[in-house]
C-alpha cells in the first residue's frame, strides 16, 4: 500500500510539474502608433441640441496600431463638440500622444491588460482610451479571423433599427425634417429639445402628429404594425421644473423623455413624477451608474456610448449587465464617421433583439468617408460587417498625414 501512494504521488506530482511544460501563448506586440486628424462636415449643415450648441464639422482622431504580426487595427474617437461632454478633439490626441511610448510592445490581443494599464498610465479620459480599445479589438477580430460582433457574443438576426436624430429648429422645419427621413426608411426618431417648455411642448406635438398621420398612411401601404417611436431628448438642458412643464404638457402623448436633466438626482426626482417611459443618457458612464439606476429603477432603457465608458471592452460589460437586468438600450456613441459607425455596429448586432431599442449610423450624416465598410445604412437599419475584426478600410488620401507617429 505504501508503495501504491508513493506511486500515486510521483505521478500526480509529475502531471502538476508537466503545467510548466504547456505552451505559452505567445501573443503579439504593438510596434508602432499613429494617429490623423479629420473633419467629418455634415449634409445638414449644422447640428443643434440644448442650450443653444451647435457644430458644424466634427473633428475626428483616427490612430492606427502595428503590430509584430503584421496584422493592423484602427480606432477612432469624434467628440460631439467640446462642450457636450468632459471630452475634446485635441484632448483626444494629446492623450494618445501621452500613452502611447508605453504601450509600445504591449499586446493588443489582452484586452483587460491593455485597459489596465491605459488606467495606470491615464486617470480618467476613457474617450482618449476608446480608440485604443477599438483598434485592439480590430486586431484581435483579425488574428482570430472573426468578425468583432462574433467575439461580443455574436450577431442576432439579419439587420437591427436605426434611429435619426433631429437637429433643435422650430417645430415645423423639425416635423418636415421627420417626414423627410421617414421617406429614407427610418422608423424611429431622436428629436432635440431641452429647450424653453413652451417651444419643447410645441416641438413634440408637431413632430408626435406628424408621426401619427404618416404611420396611418404605411400602414394602409401594408406596414400593418407599424409604430414609429419618438425619443425626446433634452441632452441634460432643463431645469427640474421644466422638465414637468414639457411632460405634463405631453403627458397624453406616446414619446420617451430623455436626459432631462443634468445630474442623475435631477433626473431621479423627474422621473418619480414622470408617468412617461424615460431613457438616461449623459449620466450613464460607467457601469456602477447602470447598477445604481437598475436599484432606483430610475430609468426605463438607457444609451450606451461607446467612448464615453472608455472603449468597446467595457461598453461590452455594460451591456452585458443590462441585459442581465432587462435594461433596453440604444447602443451608439458621442459621434463618428466609417471606423465609429463600424464599431457601433458590432456591439448593436451583437446585443438581444428585444433588449435593443435602435442604434445609430453617423457616417449617414455626413460626405466625408474615412473608410470603406459595409456597415452602411440601408433604408432604417443596418448590419454589422461579416469581415474579420471591425470591418473597415481606411481611405489614407481621405486620412492625410499623421499628426503623430511612433514606434520601435
Amino acid at each position: 500500500m505504501k508503495n501504491l501512494l508513493k506511486k500515486q504521488a510521483r505521478s500526480t506530482s509529475s502531471s502538476f510539474s508537466s503545467l510548466s511544460t504547456f505552451p505559452a501563448y505567445a501573443g503579439c506586440k504593438i510596434t508602432r502608433i499613429t494617429v490623423y486628424q479629420v473633419d467629418l462636415p455634415l449634409h445638414e449643415k449644422s447640428y443643434k441640441w440644448s442650450g443653444g450648441n451647435a457644430v458644424s464639422t466634427f473633428d475626428a482622431t483616427v490612430v492606427r496600431l502595428e503590430t509584430c504580426k503584421g496584422v493592423v487595427g484602427y480606432g477612432e474617437n469624434t467628440p460631439l463638440g467640446p462642450n457636450y461632454l468632459p471630452a475634446y478633439a485635441d484632448g483626444t490626441r494629446s492623450g494618445i500622444k501621452t500613452l502611447a511610448p508605453n504601450l509600445l510592445g504591449a499586446d493588443p490581443t489582452r484586452l483587460n491588460l491593455i485597459n489596465s494599464l491605459m488606467d495606470k498610465l491615464l486617470k480618467g479620459h476613457p474617450y482618449v482610451k476608446s480608440a485604443i480599445d477599438m483598434a485592439c479589438w480590430d486586431i484581435l477580430g483579425k488574428i482570430a479571423g472573426l468578425p468583432v460582433c462574433e467575439l461580443l457574443g455574436g450577431r442576432y438576426n439579419d439587420t437591427y433599427p436605426l434611429y435619426r436624430a433631429i437637429s433643435q429648429g422650430s417645430s415645423q422645419s423639425m416635423a418636415r425634417n421627420v417626414e423627410k427621413y421617414v421617406d429614407e426608411g427610418y422608423r424611429i426618431f431622436q428629436l432635440k429639445v431641452g429647450g424653453s417648455p413652451h417651444d419643447d411642448i410645441e416641438r413634440i406635438r408637431a413632430v408626435r402628429d406628424i408621426l401619427d398621420h404618416i404611420t396611418v398612411e404605411l400602414r394602409h401601404q401594408g406596414e400593418k404594425d407599424l409604430y414609429i417611436p419618438l425619443v425626446c431628448d433634452a441632452n441634460t438642458g432643463w431645469k427640474m421644473h421644466q422638465a414637468l412643464q414639457v411632460v405634463n404638457g405631453v403627458k397624453d402623448l406616446n414619446v420617451y423623455i430623455e436626459q432631462p436633466c443634468l445630474s442623475y438626482d435631477e433626473c431621479l426626482s423627474v422621473r418619480r413624477l414622470c408617468p412617461l417611459p424615460m431613457v438616461l443618457d449623459e449620466c450613464m458612464d460607467d457601469i456602477g451608474v447602470l447598477a445604481r439606476i437598475v436599484a432606483d429603477k430610475a430609468a426605463d432603457a438607457v444609451n450606451l456610448k461607446i467612448s464615453k465608458v472608455g472603449g468597446l471592452t467595457r461598453a461590452r460589460a455594460i451591456r452585458d449587465l443590462a441585459v442581465s437586468a432587462g435594461i433596453p438600450m440604444n447602443i451608439e456613441d458621442t459621434w463618428g464617421g466609417d471606423i465609429v459607425t463600424a464599431a457601433i455596429s458590432h456591439l448593436a448586432h451583437s446585443t438581444p433583439p428585444d433588449l435593443l431599442l435602435c442604434s445609430t449610423d453617423f457616417n449617414s450624416y455626413g460626405p466625408v468617408k474615412i473608410a470603406e465598410t459595409t456597415a452602411m445604412r440601408q433604408g432604417g437599419r443596418m448590419a454589422a460587417p461579416v469581415t474579420p475584426g471591425l470591418g473597415v478600410s481606411p481611405d489614407h488620401a481621405v486620412l492625410g498625414k499623421p499628426v503623430f507617429d511612433i514606434g520601435i
